[in-house]
């Protein structure tokens, strides 16, 4: 049996919910990508705890607070990136949907330094219930 990588371990240490654990798993100096060409609004890079949170709260607004995320895998490439699969939930256009998300983690001594996220926008289908 294999030991868990310690980025992965990080990484399942992050709660976008609560600001107060950051500074000990993000850099400050941060960067946040996220691109969706269905939501040209929301693209951009988020820089610094105060980027991600603006990221957090203009996608609960967009959303009408219902966003959510499945975290499904996590896989550590090398000693500086890990690869997260999840599905993420939300009310779009009236309706609750769900897509599959890649998110790259880019982990420098021990901090989270940089993350792309992808969301799978060609693929969006209803929300199956919880």
């Amino acid at each position: 049996m294999n030991a868990e990588h310690p980025n992965v371990k990080i990484l399942k240490q992050v709660d976008m919910t609560d600001r107060t654990g950051w500074p000990e798993i993000f850099h400050r100096d941060v960067v946040w990508h996220f691109y969706n060409d269905q939501e040209p609004d929301l693209a951009g890079d988020y820089k610094g705890y105060d980027g991600i949170a603006d990221f957090l709260t203009r996608l609960q607004t967009l959303s009408e607070g219902t966003f959510a995320i499945d975290p499904k895998a996590a896989v550590a490439i090398g000693d500086e990136l890990v690869v997260a699969q999840t599905c993420n939930r939300l009310a779009y256009a009236g309706n609750m949907v769900e897509f599959d998300v890649v998110t790259v983690w880019r982990m420098i001594d021990g901090l989270i330094t940089e993350v792309w996220d992808i969301p799978a926008v060609n693929t969006i289908r209803a929300a199956q219930p919880v």
